[in-house]
């Protein structure tokens, strides 16, 4: 390719749009360009990275035993209504109507399009097991669509679906499937941690998300460093240690004027934060008034609080009134009966609490749950924390943020139950399929690469999924003998089977350096006067910066063999 028919049109300045390196830089190198929110145009350079990232995955799914196919991206919305998804998804899922006035969906996913596709043609346990992917656009009607292609509203993914006899297939499967992700992930260059998750609008009880670490990640993690425990903070757990309130065998009841908070109550009674009990009081997804208890030095989980709760909300001031609670001083003695009441696990063999008494200006002391009162239910409701205790082997947490680029869920029979996929099993009785679902983010897995590998100068492209491994830059491209040398170099790296852009532009040096670094190719080749009467070329390491003088007659054997060492 020459760079003078290339169409990248590169921007001098960072656009004001771009938060992220990788909105900015994806930009200005002229990799995309933003249509509307959340919807952009992949240009040249970001075409061919796609397709080399989609070739990976195609390579690791084939080798794992997945078969490719094609679903459509419209999706007929009575199959959604049969899964129950049709409400539950909320305003992300587009919703059209044909001209017969059909409603249907733009698919953000297709777990009810390939249940559909197999319930007729799967009958018995000697078809199982089946893997079927596809990689097509997804369209989700995102609120606020940001960060360029890290959450947009239409985005390339690769989505795979398992259909097992049981659960030791499913597990099978899925495992199959984490370990070609991780694959995946390395071979694009991308340094991930496999997290456990929620499985979100997905469904299912196991859930991993492959989380590429960036500090502009969206989702906050926690991973032990001496074990190999990981985890967004939506599923996060520890185990806390038991923090008591003052000790008395029956309850003391205190005068505490004013102290409304938290950090009020602590500096009354000289205690920590831990010591004391939060009480949030909510409406849960049935319209019943509850409470929540945690650790005074804790936050409620909201993703966690809504398993619970389901579709909750905190209570407004007007909602406190009506419920017969006193904002800053409630507690679990003495709540109205019609009150649900649910507290941290963590809290559970707590001996001694200190809580609100449910009256104005008033603490207890001396609270013993099971004496004073019972829960509906213990849960984990608390968001977890950097340095608390690992949940594998008691080591100290660290915190970190991450872009999710894939992530793997054990779905069970979710979307089978609902929707009749069915067979006979080896002693001839109907079941429902055990199904798997595992999703790449090919654009945002993209984005994510230029997040870890750039610097002030630009992106710095692994080799793997660079749009061009080699960049020639020649400063005089069409005078001799610079011309001639270019091109039997660019003819011997082609044949080399090396991918390479020539940059045979008028352009000063300096503006060639600057948009070759901006662009990101991990090899520059540099064909100066000097030089070349000297029977040597430059060839520069994009990551490291290292420049080294090589003969002439020697470069394309020398620049093949760093591409070829570096390809993942």
């Amino acid at each position: 390719m020459l760079m003078s028919r290339l169409y990248a049109p590169t921007l001098k300045e960072d656009p004001g749009e771009a938060e992220l390196a990788s909105h900015r830089l994806l930009l200005r190198a002229g990799f995309i360009r933003k249509q509307a929110a959340g919807l952009y145009t992949y240009l040249p350079l970001a075409w061919r990275s796609l397709k080399k990232i989609e070739a990976i995955v195609r390579d690791e799914m084939d080798a794992a035993g997945a078969q490719e196919l094609l679903m459509p991206i419209m999706v007929d919305a009575q199959l959604w209504h049969q899964s129950g998804r049709y409400d539950a998804y909320g305003p992300e899922l587009m919703r059209v109507s044909d001209r017969h006035d059909r409603e249907f969906v733009l698919g953000p996913t297709h777990e009810e399009t390939v249940t559909d596709l197999v319930k007729d043609e799967i009958s018995s346990y000697r078809q199982l097991p089946l893997n079927l992917y596809h990689i097509q656009d997804k369209f989700r009607d995102e609120m606020r669509p940001r960060f360029g292609l890290i959450r947009g509203r239409e985005f390339i993914m690769k989505d795979g679906y398992s259909f097992d006899a049981d659960q030791a297939g499913l597990e099978k499967s899925y495992h199959t499937m984490k370990d070609a992700y991780a694959s995946v992930c390395e071979r694009c260059g991308i340094r991930a941690l496999p997290v456990v998750a929620d499985s979100g609008q997905i469904g299912g009880d196991t859930s991993v998300e492959f989380m590429a670490l960036a500090d502009a990640g969206e989702a906050a993690i926690v991973f032990c460093p001496q074990c190999d425990y990981a985890a967004d903070d939506e599923a996060a757990s520890t185990t806390l240690p038991i923090v008591e309130g003052p000790a008395s065998e029956d309850i003391l009841r205190v005068a505490t004027p004013g102290a409304g908070s938290i950090a009020e109550v602590t500096e009354f009674f000289g205690i920590p934060a831990s010591a004391t009990r939060k009480a949030l009081a909510l409406i849960d997804g049935d319209g019943r008034p509850a409470i929540a208890i945690i650790p005074g030095d804790r936050e409620l989980n909201e993703v966690k609080a809504e398993r619970v709760f389901g579709d909750y909300h905190l209570m407004n001031d007007e909602e406190l009134e009506d419920a017969g609670l006193i904002k800053g001083f409630i507690g679990p003695v003495g709540l109205p009966e019609d009150l649900r009441l649910v507290c941290d696990e963590s809290l559970h063999q707590s001996h001694y609490w200190i809580c609100g008494a449910n009256e104005r200006d008033y603490h207890l002391t001396g609270v013993q749950p099971g004496r004073d009162f019972e829960p509906e239910m213990w849960a984990d409701l608390s968001t977890v924390k950097a340095d608390d205790p690992c949940p594998h082997c008691g080591h100290p947490l660290v915190g970190a943020r991450g872009i999710e680029v894939s992530q793997v869920f054990q779905l069970g029979t979710k979307y089978s139950e609902a929707m009749g996929a069915t067979f006979m099993d080896r002693d001839g009785r109907e079941r429902p399929l055990v199904m798997g679902c595992y999703g790449i983010g090919i654009s945002r897995t993209l984005a994510a690469a230029v997040e870890q590998h750039n610097d002030d100068q630009g992106i710095i492209w692994p080799v793997s999924i660079a749009p061009y491994e080699v960049a020639l830059i020649p400063l005089d491209p069409h005078k001799e003998p610079c011309e001639r040398a270019w091109k039997a170099l660019f003819d011997e790296l082609l044949e080399a089977g090396i991918e390479t852009i020539v940059d045979d532009r008028d352009e000063r040096p300096g503006v060639k350096f600057a948009d070759n670094d901006l662009m990101g190719f991990p090899y520059q080749i540099i064909l100066g006067k000097r030089g070349l009467a000297q029977g040597v070329v430059e060839v520069k390491d994009r990551r490291s910066g290292e420049r080294v003088d090589v003969a002439l007659d020697q470069a394309a054997n020398y620049v093949a063999g760093l591409v070829r060492k570096a390809r993942l």
